[in-house]
Parts: structure tokens; C-alpha cells; sequence
């Protein structure tokens, strides 16, 4: 319990004591995106003219098969069961060997020609068919990392080792939050592995541009809240701890100016505040119809998990939050889509996220928000065309895989990029992972080359290797 001194003693008493230790304490806790004291996150113009105005990231963490959803090889067909030689990343991760012998393993699920563009993609996503024409599809992906740990940081920080900002971090970097009262960039159940925290985080960019994170990977949507959100206080009592704080917090901040992590943990107190007012309302899913509700899969059993969270991201966007990441994952070694040796469990996962993403891209649309936001879909990596150590799985891999975007100016219906026959490789068109990045930030305003921090005596991006925009994915 507090002494029962005036406001103006407390000042004149922790000025240099006390206040300082305590925001010290404060400074070392984790900071949270927030609208600072003097507004770093305020709109900012980006250095062109925007298609999108945020994102909203489908992460599907471990590695969808691409030769068993979208990336058709009928080869595989023909071919299955034989054995030929590939180049196989892990192979040549761990031996050095190329040419390695593995046996050709065909889809499990059926494909056919989908949608008005007749879109070759199997039945593995049968919601997302029905929108299918809405989507534009990249084939020929490539990446950084044939684990999980590197190929995930690689995805979201640019760098399979380094300590980078996260892609999220960069774009509230560049453009600020839409409102004052919500966090600028949201991960909705991150993992607690393959990356962590550093999925979302700011590195060495100022701590206010971190990522907000809402619930944990695996969990239930309902335990999808920002932690210690309600105080444990009275609104009197709160607010006039609250009012105490400010004021401390300004004192400190006279005397060291222009210390960013000072700013940062004052900011993040001020945004703490005003999202206690209004976060719970955002994300208080209730309050939409029944028929939204349907929509999103949410009450079935399979789908109630991934809709609320997918219904949660649209009306955290649709409230001006930047970048919002939903990951379909766990915490486990090897997370859930990445199955070497039991590759019907994709079909499990499917049914979990398919209703709820072709809902999102639904509601979306039907609400005049799909125009200005990108959704995009993928994991960290792809999975081989052949069965991993002969079995009954696939392994990972990076040199050839799928995602899809929608919205944001993308040409929709369009199919972009192709790996070999086997679909084992990228060989035409190429898509390096920083020339994704690239792009969105494209689409968003932003140019990947100037769109940088000084650290450490040199300027750093996103893109820190290389990247191009890709411009015939653009409307």
C-alpha cells in the first residue's frame, strides 16, 4: 500500500530515487506496441501512394503440402511409388550429397479444376475453392532454413539467426496505428517456439513497434485476451493510479529525453489505459449476428477455434490495427502441419482453418475491406514430393512451395510462378521470401530499400539480403 503522500510529494520524493528504480523495473518488464507520449505511432504517409492499408497474416505453421493443395503435378500420378533422384534439402543440410533417392509419393487428395478461372487445387480446402478466383496464387517460393526455427524467423524477421525486427514491427515502424486506443500490430496465439516472441518483436527498433500478443498457439480462442488487460483495481482507485504514473513517468522522462526505452514503457502505460476502455469491446466477438457467427465455422466443433480467431482479426482491422498475425499451430517440436510421417493429418487441419478462411475472405469482401486489406496464407516452408525415409510423410522443404494472397491490389484468379514437374523446385519466376516482403510492403506504401533503421553503424531493412517488388502480382 502506497504512503499517503501528496502528488507533489511523491514527485519531489522519487525524483532521483524511488521513481527512478521503479520505471527502471518498468523498463525491464515487456513492453507492448502503444501510442507513445509524443505519438511515434501516429498515421504516417508512406513513401508512395498505398494500395492496402493492413494485413492480416494466415500463418500455417510447420508447412502445408503444396503438391497436395494447390501446386498440381500430375506427374505424381503417373510416377508414384518409383524411385529417383532429388536434391534434397535436408539431405545436403546434413551430408553435403546431392542426388539423393527417394521414393516419388503421389497426393492424397483429389484435384480439379476450381472456380470461373478453373484453378487447378485439390479438395483438401473445399470452402477457400468456393473463393478461389478471389485468391492469387505465388508457386514458386523460395526461402531461408530447412528447420523450422530458422525457415519461421526467416518468414517473419527476414534472418534465419540474426535478432531482426519482425515484418509487423516494420510496417508500424513505417506507417503508425490507425487508433489511438488499440496496439498497432497484434499476433493472435503465437507459438511459443521456433522463434517466440521474436516473431512479433522489435529487436532493435524502438520497443514501442513490438507486436501485442493475444493468447498462445494451440489454446482456446476463448483464452484469446491480452494479458492483465483488467486491473485488479477499483476505475477510481485505477485511475488515479493511473494519473500518479503519468506523472512519475513524466518527471523521469524531463530529465533523460530522448531515452527511447523510457519513452517506450511510459508510451505503453498510456496506450494500457485507453485499451482498457476499448480493447474489450473490439474483441468481444458476441456482438456479431448469428449468421457471422455460421459464417466463420464458429460453434461446429472442428472450426469454432480458428473462426473466433479469424473473427477476432477482422474486427481488430476493421478497428484500424495495422498487421495482424493468426497462427494455426502449437508449441510442440514438430508443429501441427508438418507431417513426416502421417500425412493424412493434413486433412485435420484443413478442416479446422478451411470454413474459417474462406468466411474471413467473405466477410471481408462483402464489408468494401478486402480492397484495402491483404490477406496472405502460408507457412514457413513447403513439404517434398516425395515420402520422407519412404514412409508415409513428407519432409520440408524450402526450395519450392505455395502461398496465396488476397485483396491489397493483387491480382486476384492470377497463378504466378512454377516449381519443376515434381514440384520440388522453384525454376520459373522465382519468389525469394524477401521478395514477398518486399511487395506487401509495396502494396502498403512502403519501398523495402528505404524503409530502414540504423543500428549498430549501418542502415538495416526487412529485406536486409536482397528483394524485388514482384510487380506482375499487382493489379
Amino acid at each position: 500500500m502506497l504512503p499517503t503522500f501528496s502528488r507533489r510529494e511523491w514527485l519531489s520524493r522519487t525524483g532521483c530515487g524511488f521513481g527512478a528504480m521503479a520505471l527502471a523495473g518498468l523498463a525491464a518488464q515487456e513492453s507492448r506496441a502503444a501510442a507513445p507520449v509524443m505519438n511515434p505511432l501516429a498515421p504516417k504517409a508512406g513513401h508512395h501512394p498505398a494500395r492496402a492499408k493492413r494485413v492480416i497474416f494466415l500463418f500455417m505453421q510447420g508447412g502445408v503440402s503444396h503438391v497436395d493443395s494447390y501446386d498440381y503435378k500430375p506427374v505424381l500420378d503417373k510416377e508414384d511409388g518409383k524411385q529417383i533422384k532429388f536434391d534434397d534439402a535436408r539431405v545436403i543440410a546434413n551430408t553435403g550429397m546431392r542426388g539423393s533417392t527417394q521414393r516419388v509419393m503421389k497426393p492424397l487428395w483429389k484435384f480439379a479444376p476450381r472456380g470461373q478461372t478453373g484453378k487447378w487445387a485439390s479438395d483438401l480446402f473445399p470452402a477457400v475453392n468456393e473463393v478461389i478466383d478471389d485468391l492469387c496464387f505465388v508457386h514458386s517460393m523460395r526461402t531461408e532454413g530447412v528447420a523450422h526455427g530458422p525457415a519461421t524467423l526467416f518468414l517473419h524477421c527476414g534472418s534465419t539467426n540474426f535478432v531482426r525486427p519482425s515484418m509487423g514491427s516494420w510496417v508500424l515502424y513505417g506507417l503508425g496505428s490507425e487508433n489511438a486506443n488499440l496496439p498497432g500490430f497484434v499476433s493472435i496465439a503465437p507459438s511459443a517456439g521456433n522463434g517466440g516472441a521474436r516473431n512479433y518483436g522489435n529487436a532493435f527498433i524502438p520497443a514501442i513497434y513490438q507486436g501485442t500478443p493475444v493468447g498462445r498457439a494451440g489454446a482456446p480462442a476463448s483464452e484469446a485476451t491480452i494479458r492483465n488487460l483488467v486491473p485488479g483495481l477499483s476505475p477510481t482507485a485505477a485511475e488515479e493510479h493511473f494519473n500518479l504514473l503519468r506523472e512519475l513517468n513524466a518527471e523521469q522522462l524531463k530529465q533523460r529525453p530522448g531515452d527511447a526505452e523510457l519513452e517506450a514503457v511510459a508510451a505503453s502505460y498510456e496506450l494500457a489505459w485507453r485499451m482498457q476502455k476499448n480493447a474489450p469491446d473490439v474483441m468481444d466477438i458476441s456482438k456479431e449476428t448469428k449468421e457471422t457467427h455460421k459464417l466463420y465455422g464458429i460453434g461446429a466443433k472442428e472450426t469454432d477455434n480458428f473462426g473466433k480467431q479469424c473473427l477476432m482479426a477482422r474486427r481488430l482491422s476493421e478497428a484500424g490495427v495495422r498487421f495482424v498475425q493468426v497462427t494455426y499451430g502449437d508449441n510442440s517440436a514438430n508443429p501441427a502441419w508438418d507431417q513426416h510421417s502421417n500425412l493424412p493429418k493434413h486433412g485435420d487441419h484443413a478442416r479446422a482453418v478451411d470454413r474459417p478462411i474462406a468466411g474471413l475472405l467473405m466477410d471481408l469482401k462483402r464489408r468494401g475491406l478486402l480492397e484495402d486489406t491483404i490477406v496472405w496464407w502460408g507457412g514457413e516452408f513447403g513439404r517434398t514430393p516425395y515420402a520422407e525415409k519412404n514412409g508415409t510423410g513428407r519432409d520440408h522443404n524450402p526450395g519450392g512451395f505455395t502461398v496465396w494472397l488476397a485483396g491489397g491490389g493483387f491480382k486476384p484468379g492470377l497463378s504466378f510462378g512454377a516449381t519443376d514437374e515434381f514440384g520440388a523446385q522453384a525454376v520459373t519466376d522465382k519468389v525469394h521470401m524477401h521478395d514477398l516482403h518486399a511487395t506487401i510492403l509495396h502494396q502498403l506504401g512502403l519501398d523495402h530499400e528505404k524503409l530502414t533503421f540504423k543500428y549498430a553503424g549501418r542502415d538495416f531493412r526487412l529485406t536486409d539480403v536482397h528483394g524485388h517488388v514482384v510487380k506482375e502480382l499487382l493489379g
